[in-house]
């Protein structure tokens, strides 16, 4: 095999291993949604997942303030909302509105479901030792919902610079892990 050097601005797109999820926050009556594919499982159960927030966005306000936010996944059908919603600022528009997402009260936290998204989880932020230097939370799910239509979601996961590849095909092996 042959190798050649690579880019290391370009590392995250060999690592990004988990679907882009669109996360959702509620803060001072104003619901805004941003897409996101930084984020990564760190715990079974509880389920604890880490992601992180720009300072500059709009939603890292209200996900410090509020300390709740949904984790929305959405199928490829979607693809062109969410790259529009993570390439526009809340600040500026309704983004629900703008992208023709709905918004849908959820049971455990202030900030919406997406309706349009296959699964949507309900999170609260659990730890904030690392956002001062990282911009990063930890997220407990405290509720998950899915759409029992939708057999096998076809996700979207940003490779860097606009690329996306969708994850599509399975395969099953033996394993000991339940």
């Amino acid at each position: 095999m042959s190798r050649r050097s690579f880019p290391l601005s370009k590392v995250y797109g060999l690592l990004e291993p988990g679907p882009v999820v669109m996360l959702s926050t509620a803060h001072k009556g104003k619901a805004n949604v941003m897409t996101m594919s930084w984020h990564t499982m760190m715990e079974f159960e509880p389920p604890l997942v880490g992601c992180v927030v720009s300072s500059r966005d709009f939603s890292f306000t209200a996900l410090k303030a509020t300390r709740q936010c949904v984790l929305g996944i959405p199928t490829a059908v979607l693809a062109q909302k969410v790259v529009d919603c993570g390439n526009t600022s809340g600040r500026a528009i309704d983004k629900f509105a703008a992208f023709g997402l709905t918004p849908v009260a959820a049971s455990q936290v202030d900030a919406p479901l997406i309706d349009e998204c296959y699964a949507n989880l309900e999170c609260r932020v659990v730890d904030t030792r690392l956002l001062n230097r990282y911009n990063f939370f930890v997220l407990e799910v405290v509720k998950a919902w899915t759409d029992p239509a939708c057999k096998t979601p076809r996700t979207l996961h940003h490779r860097g610079h606009g690329v996306f590849s969708v994850a599509g095909d399975t395969i099953k092996l033996p394993s000991k892990m339940k």
